[in-house]
């Protein structure tokens, strides 16, 4: 991977974290090639990062063995349709991490047969702490499912799914998960505030909680049950608390939010995908 050129069409978000990731795994600048339309962006990628920028899609990719798209789903449809004659010429590896946007499809508008990866990473990549889960078309080899693991493993974690389908579970999840973990963290600092805390001391310990849960969780064996168990006194607090948040239908409440979230991704699969 440390001598592949790789081209990233779009230099967003995601392709800094990934750009900013790789480097930092050793990975030579000069080996990787940004398209972007804008100048400022262009500019601020190759002052940051020393890597080669373009206007062009087309001079980018047709330096890679490896290209990322990393454009957004509504204009996926014309960025591949551009690219097919250099993609079906050089047979490079394609990495999508636009959302949304199904194997079959892009396949298609990139001009047929191409080794194509999917994945789906979430927000905590800009801080190297994604989740990210991948589908490989079966034109992948070996060779290559290991590059784009190891491309998206410089932001985070990594999981391979057999079927694509599963992704629009990962995007109810992961990929929107960050949002529902804002969203509990945002009513515990509230929820403090009205037991008299102030706003900064709230929002420390809240954060900090936060950070310490998930920390433990991953790095211990055990299932979050059994560690939700264990620090679960009978009698205390926590176990009147969580007596509460039980009865309220926590549970039943994220089931039917994730499958309102799946619902929703094979919704917009759909629609990104028509006239294909």
């Amino acid at each position: 991977m440390k001598t592949t050129p790789i081209a990233f069409i779009g230099g967003g978000n995601m392709a800094r974290s990934l750009i900013g990731g790789l480097i930092a795994d050793d990975c030579d600048p000069n080996n990787m090639w940004v398209a972007d339309p804008s100048a400022a962006q262009r500019e601020a990628l190759h002052n940051h990062f020393g890597v080669h920028v373009s206007a062009t899609n087309i001079e980018s990719a047709a330096k890679a063995k490896v290209v990322v798209l990393a454009v957004k789903p509504q204009v996926m449809r014309e960025v591949a349709r551009q690219l097919a004659g250099t993609v079906q010429a050089a047979k490079p590896l394609v990495i999508s991490i636009a959302a949304g946007v199904r194997e079959p499809d892009l396949r298609h508008w990139l001009g047929g047969d191409i080794a194509l990866v999917r994945t789906m990473p979430n927000t905590p990549a800009l801080v190297g702490c994604g989740a990210t889960a991948l589908f490989a078309n079966p034109l992948v080899s070996d060779t290559q499912r290991q590059l784009a693991e190891s491309i998206m493993r410089a932001v985070g974690l990594t999981v391979w799914l057999p079927d694509e389908d599963l992704l629009d579970a990962v995007t109810a999840l992961s990929g929107s998960g960050p949002a529902y973990f804002f969203l509990i963290m945002e009513a515990l600092e509230q929820a403090g505030i009205r037991l008299g805390l102030t706003t900064e001391i709230a929002r420390l310990l809240t954060l900090q909680t936060a950070f310490g849960a998930a920390k433990m969780a991953l790095e211990s064996t055990e299932s979050p049950a059994a560690l939700r168990a264990r620090v679960t006194s009978p009698g205390g607090t926590t176990e009147r608390a969580i007596a509460i948040l039980r009865e309220g239908g926590l549970e039943t409440l994220f089931a039917n939010a994730l499958e309102a979230a799946r619902r929703r991704s094979q919704e917009l699969g759909d629609l990104l995908g028509e006239k294909s």
